[in-house]
Protein backbone atom coordinates (compact mmCIF):
# COMPACT_ATOMS: atom_id res chain seq x y z
CA UNK A 1 0.00 0.00 0.00
CA UNK A 2 1.10 3.79 -1.23
CA UNK A 3 1.61 5.76 2.35
CA UNK A 4 -0.27 9.40 2.16
CA UNK A 5 -0.76 12.23 4.45
CA UNK A 6 -4.30 13.64 5.44
CA UNK A 7 -4.91 16.95 7.05
CA UNK A 8 -7.37 18.77 8.55
CA UNK A 9 -7.54 22.22 10.46
CA UNK A 10 -8.47 22.66 13.77
CA UNK A 11 -9.39 26.36 15.85
CA UNK A 12 -8.42 26.64 19.48
CA UNK A 13 -6.69 29.07 21.78
CA UNK A 14 -2.45 28.82 22.89
CA UNK A 15 -1.72 29.89 26.13
CA UNK A 16 1.37 30.54 27.88
CA UNK A 17 3.00 33.22 30.43
CA UNK A 18 -0.20 34.28 31.45
CA UNK A 19 -1.78 35.59 28.08
CA UNK A 20 -3.77 33.13 25.66
CA UNK A 21 -4.74 33.80 21.83
CA UNK A 22 -6.64 32.03 19.38
CA UNK A 23 -4.83 29.68 16.82
CA UNK A 24 -5.60 27.25 13.87
CA UNK A 25 -3.70 24.73 14.22
CA UNK A 26 -2.81 21.86 11.65
CA UNK A 27 -3.55 18.15 12.52
CA UNK A 28 -1.46 15.72 10.03
CA UNK A 29 -1.83 11.74 9.93
CA UNK A 30 0.63 9.98 7.83
CA UNK A 31 0.26 6.71 6.73
CA UNK A 32 -1.55 3.44 4.72
CA UNK A 33 -4.91 1.89 4.61
CA UNK A 34 -4.07 -0.32 7.37
CA UNK A 35 -1.89 2.02 10.22
CA UNK A 36 -1.25 5.34 10.84
CA UNK A 37 0.35 7.98 13.60
CA UNK A 38 -0.97 11.21 14.34
CA UNK A 39 1.33 14.15 14.46
CA UNK A 40 0.27 16.56 17.40
CA UNK A 41 -2.97 16.67 19.34
CA UNK A 42 -4.68 20.11 18.80
CA UNK A 43 -8.06 21.19 19.98
CA UNK A 44 -10.51 18.82 18.21
CA UNK A 45 -11.09 15.07 18.90
CA UNK A 46 -13.35 14.20 16.53
CA UNK A 47 -11.73 16.49 13.60
CA UNK A 48 -8.54 13.45 14.33
CA UNK A 49 -10.39 10.52 14.45
CA UNK A 50 -12.04 11.26 11.07
CA UNK A 51 -8.92 11.38 9.51
CA UNK A 52 -7.82 8.30 10.90
CA UNK A 53 -11.08 6.24 10.19
CA UNK A 54 -11.02 2.80 11.24
CA UNK A 55 -6.95 2.71 10.76
CA UNK A 56 -5.08 1.07 13.64
CA UNK A 57 -2.71 4.24 15.01
CA UNK A 58 1.04 3.20 16.26
CA UNK A 59 1.58 6.55 18.10
CA UNK A 60 0.77 10.25 19.29
CA UNK A 61 4.16 11.63 17.94
CA UNK A 62 3.93 15.37 19.59
CA UNK A 63 6.50 17.68 18.12
CA UNK A 64 6.36 19.69 21.02
CA UNK A 65 4.23 20.09 24.00
CA UNK A 66 2.88 23.81 23.82
CA UNK A 67 -0.93 23.22 24.88
CA UNK A 68 -2.13 24.11 21.51
CA UNK A 69 -0.30 20.83 20.30
CA UNK A 70 -0.75 18.98 23.15
CA UNK A 71 -3.94 19.79 25.16
CA UNK A 72 -6.53 16.54 23.18
CA UNK A 73 -2.93 14.14 23.49
CA UNK A 74 -4.22 12.21 26.66
CA UNK A 75 -8.02 11.91 25.02
CA UNK A 76 -6.81 11.31 21.77
CA UNK A 77 -4.87 8.71 22.48
CA UNK A 78 -7.00 6.73 24.80
CA UNK A 79 -9.77 7.26 21.87
CA UNK A 80 -7.48 5.08 19.54
CA UNK A 81 -5.80 3.51 21.79
CA UNK A 82 -2.25 4.33 20.86
CA UNK A 83 0.78 5.65 22.90
CA UNK A 84 1.66 9.48 23.01
CA UNK A 85 5.51 10.39 22.57
CA UNK A 86 6.99 13.11 23.36
CA UNK A 87 11.14 14.70 23.87
CA UNK A 88 12.15 14.52 27.07
CA UNK A 89 13.33 17.80 27.23
CA UNK A 90 10.18 19.17 26.45
CA UNK A 91 8.77 17.64 29.96
CA UNK A 92 8.20 21.09 31.44
CA UNK A 93 6.23 22.74 28.64
CA UNK A 94 4.04 19.21 29.35
CA UNK A 95 3.49 19.42 32.74
CA UNK A 96 1.67 22.99 32.50
CA UNK A 97 -0.96 21.50 30.16
CA UNK A 98 -1.00 17.93 31.98
CA UNK A 99 0.58 17.44 35.02
CA UNK A 100 -1.53 14.29 36.18
CA UNK A 101 -0.56 12.42 32.94
CA UNK A 102 2.79 11.63 31.80
CA UNK A 103 3.05 10.32 27.79
CA UNK A 104 3.85 7.09 27.67
CA UNK A 105 7.27 7.18 25.06
CA UNK A 106 10.14 9.22 24.78
CA UNK A 107 11.16 10.84 21.01
CA UNK A 108 14.78 10.83 20.57
CA UNK A 109 16.97 12.51 17.77
CA UNK A 110 17.88 10.16 15.17
CA UNK A 111 14.69 7.53 15.76
CA UNK A 112 13.01 6.96 13.10
CA UNK A 113 9.05 5.59 13.17
CA UNK A 114 8.30 3.50 10.63
CA UNK A 115 4.32 3.35 9.70
CA UNK A 116 2.21 2.40 6.48
CA UNK A 117 5.60 1.53 4.36
CA UNK A 118 7.55 5.15 5.55
CA UNK A 119 9.89 6.36 7.98
CA UNK A 120 9.37 9.69 9.96
CA UNK A 121 13.09 10.11 11.29
CA UNK A 122 13.08 12.53 14.81
CA UNK A 123 15.29 15.89 13.87
CA UNK A 124 15.59 17.33 17.44
CA UNK A 125 15.27 21.19 16.43
CA UNK A 126 15.26 23.16 19.91
CA UNK A 127 14.69 26.73 19.81
CA UNK A 128 11.06 27.32 19.97
CA UNK A 129 10.63 24.91 22.66
CA UNK A 130 13.61 23.08 24.70
CA UNK A 131 12.24 19.44 23.31
CA UNK A 132 11.14 20.61 19.34
CA UNK A 133 11.27 17.79 16.94
CA UNK A 134 10.67 17.93 13.62
CA UNK A 135 9.54 14.66 11.63
CA UNK A 136 11.60 13.92 7.98
CA UNK A 137 10.08 11.37 5.75
CA UNK A 138 12.41 10.65 2.68
CA UNK A 139 10.17 8.45 1.19
CA UNK A 140 7.27 10.94 1.21
CA UNK A 141 9.74 13.84 0.67
CA UNK A 142 8.26 15.72 3.56
CA UNK A 143 9.08 16.95 6.71
CA UNK A 144 6.30 18.34 9.68
CA UNK A 145 7.66 21.07 11.47
CA UNK A 146 5.89 22.03 13.96
CA UNK A 147 6.20 25.21 15.35
CA UNK A 148 10.13 25.47 14.18
CA UNK A 149 10.00 26.07 10.50
CA UNK A 150 6.74 28.17 8.62
CA UNK A 151 6.89 29.58 5.35
CA UNK A 152 7.67 32.72 6.73
CA UNK A 153 10.30 32.05 9.05
CA UNK A 154 11.51 30.67 12.16
CA UNK A 155 8.90 29.59 14.83
CA UNK A 156 8.53 32.15 17.60
CA UNK A 157 10.74 32.79 20.29
CA UNK A 158 9.53 35.65 22.57
CA UNK A 159 8.10 33.83 25.75
CA UNK A 160 9.55 31.25 27.74
CA UNK A 161 11.47 28.49 27.12
CA UNK A 162 12.28 29.55 23.96
CA UNK A 163 15.59 31.22 22.22
CA UNK A 164 16.15 32.70 18.38
CA UNK A 165 19.75 31.91 18.75
CA UNK A 166 19.20 28.39 19.34
CA UNK A 167 16.38 27.81 16.78
CA UNK A 168 18.10 29.46 13.44
CA UNK A 169 20.62 27.03 14.74
CA UNK A 170 18.64 24.39 14.80
CA UNK A 171 16.76 25.43 11.17
CA UNK A 172 20.34 25.61 9.53
CA UNK A 173 21.99 22.61 10.48
CA UNK A 174 19.10 19.92 10.53
CA UNK A 175 16.38 22.03 8.30
CA UNK A 176 17.99 23.51 5.42
CA UNK A 177 20.27 20.58 4.26
CA UNK A 178 17.20 18.09 3.79
CA UNK A 179 16.57 18.26 -0.68
CA UNK A 180 15.52 21.33 -1.56
CA UNK A 181 11.91 19.44 -2.89
CA UNK A 182 11.44 19.03 0.22
CA UNK A 183 8.13 19.72 2.03
CA UNK A 184 7.61 21.67 5.00
CA UNK A 185 4.50 20.76 7.06
CA UNK A 186 3.80 23.21 9.51
CA UNK A 187 1.73 23.32 12.59
CA UNK A 188 0.13 26.01 11.26
CA UNK A 189 -0.38 28.04 8.49
CA UNK A 190 0.34 26.92 4.52
CA UNK A 191 3.00 24.64 3.42
CA UNK A 192 6.03 25.36 1.87
CA UNK A 193 9.67 23.88 0.52
CA UNK A 194 12.70 23.90 1.99
CA UNK A 195 13.90 25.57 -1.62
CA UNK A 196 11.35 28.32 -1.07
CA UNK A 197 12.73 29.26 2.33
CA UNK A 198 16.72 28.65 2.15
CA UNK A 199 17.15 31.54 0.52
CA UNK A 200 15.28 33.67 2.90
CA UNK A 201 17.12 32.37 6.07
CA UNK A 202 20.06 35.31 6.07
CA UNK A 203 17.01 37.83 6.32
CA UNK A 204 15.71 35.89 9.36
CA UNK A 205 18.56 35.94 10.98
CA UNK A 206 19.07 39.69 10.51
CA UNK A 207 15.85 40.49 11.19
CA UNK A 208 16.03 38.70 14.76
CA UNK A 209 12.61 36.84 15.07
Amino acid sequence: MTPRIDHATTSGTFSLDGQTFAVDNNAWVVGDDRECVIIDAPHDVDAIRGLVGDRRVLAVLCTHAHDDHVRKAPELADAVGAPILLHPEDMVLWNLTHPDRKPDQELADGQVVEVGGAGLQVLHTPGHAPGAVCLYSPELGVVFTGDTLFAGGPGATGRSYSDFGVIVTSIRDRLLPLPEATEVRPGHGESTTIGAVRPQFDEWVARGY
